[in-house]
């Protein structure tokens, strides 16, 4: 058995370098992926980027081992969420050591997981590899899952096929077979400008707004009462409303106001029924009004990103758990890549140190005693793929 201890260290000494790059979803990831592309290339570990159109951005898909099929992938994002407007007691963006917590911003989420499976690259190339071990670099997960993508569609063709993927999000390293898809929209209503005083002579395009917003969350209300899976926390598919912004003065009646929204829908849901339903309302109930005062009013909703839910297969939840010397699985509400692998062929499942607990907020940490458990499981992936 590997002696886990060993690499510690390392992967401490690469999440330091990590965390240090300020990989904002808004802003490039190219620093970093520079950095592991030195640690690649001084274990001399093939490797293909897959850049974005701007050539700001790229993922990595790096190969260690023979060629072949059988391949185990193991997936993580580059990007992490704003610090903006958070109250952090040390700077997110240098690695700070608290007891038997490491302390930064994607420590957890999830550059945590980023940094043992680099530092267990001398254990896989010392290991007898029958099969292939992939490892796998993307961006903006955390803006819909939008830079894996293009990667993803190259699997089976300019790359190989995993036959299957851990996707290290956090989950304290227990094995994840299910999650929720998260369809996103805004909706934008174009109203009519009048003198408040001539309040018939308009159309507020923030009190349409409301209606809408309303009839969204009776939407929730009934998934919320109708809906039941336990495996889930909520049990149920979610409608949530995260930002509103519109009207110009007090005294005017609004002309624009758009609302940006969110399903987070069941695996066996389709989310895209509550803005089917809620477009049907606008156009039964709301526009004809409108129109009798101004016929360039209008309610126009556009999705803005779509990340399917996952169901991991028999084969996939059985090979993780056997890696992870797990005999249960879980499922979560947040919404991970996982989805967009099973989709293409590549049987995925999570699993990944950390709590999601602890990801998106203020003094974000990773305890150390979850990196030891996550290099344990890559060695246990090293010793699966030498069998």
């Amino acid at each position: 058995m590997v002696n886990i201890n060993d690499h510690l260290d390392r992967a401490e000494e690469i999440l330091a370098q990590l965390v240090h790059f300020d990989t904002t979803s808004h802003k490039t990831n190219l620093p970093l992926i520079a950095y592991i592309e030195e640690i690649l290339k001084s274990a001399a570990v093939p490797y293909s980027l897959v850049p974005n159109d701007d050539g700001d951005k790229a993922s990595l898909f790096a190969t260690i081992g023979p060629e072949g099929p059988f391949g185990i992938g193991l997936s993580g994002h580059t990007d992490v969420v704003p610090v903006e407007g958070q109250e952090w007691h040390t700077d997110p963006f240098t690695l700070m050591e608290k007891g038997d917590k490491l302390f930064g911003r994607g420590t957890t989420d999830m550059k945590g997981f980023l940094a043992c499976m680099l530092a267990a690259l001398p254990l896989f190339q010392t290991a007898p590899l029958k099969q292939p071990i992939y490892l796998i670099f993307s961006y903006d997960e955390e803006v819909g899952c939008t830079g894996v993508r293009p990667l993803i569609n190259k699997l089976g063709d300019d790359l190989p096929m995993p036959s299957l993927v851990l996707v290290g999000e956090p989950s304290n390293c227990q094995v994840v077979e299910a999650h929720k898809s998260i369809t996103s929209y805004i909706t934008r209503v174009i109203g009519h400008e009048a003198h408040s005083s001539l309040l018939h002579q308009g159309v507020s395009a923030i009190e349409i707004a409301a209606k809408l917003i309303n009839h969204l969350n009776e939407a929730q209300q009934k998934l919320q009462s109708t809906q039941n899976d336990g495996r889930f926390d909520p049990p149920y598919s979610t409608v949530h409303v995260g930002r509103i912004e519109g009207g110009t003065a007090r005294n005017i009646v609004a002309k624009d106001c758009e609302f940006l929204w969110e399903v987070r829908a069941l695996p066996n849901f389709d989310g895209s029924e509550i803005a089917q339903t809620m477009m049907t309302f606008a156009q039964g109930e709301l526009l004809p009004s409108m129109k009798t005062i101004s016929s360039e009013t209008d309610i126009i909703t556009d999705q803005i990103t779509s990340v399917p839910g996952l169901a991991s297969s028999p084969s996939a939840v059985s090979l993780g758990m056997k890696l992870a010397n797990q005999n249960e699985s879980f499922v979560v509400s947040y919404g991970t890549e996982a989805g967009l692998f099973e989709d293409q062929g590549a049987a995925s499942v999570i699993c990944g140190p950390g709590s999601i607990e602890q990801a998106h907020k203020p003094n974000e940490y990773i305890e150390r005693s979850e990196l030891v458990k996550c290099l344990t499981l890559l060695g246990r992936v090293a010793e699966h793929q030498s069998s």
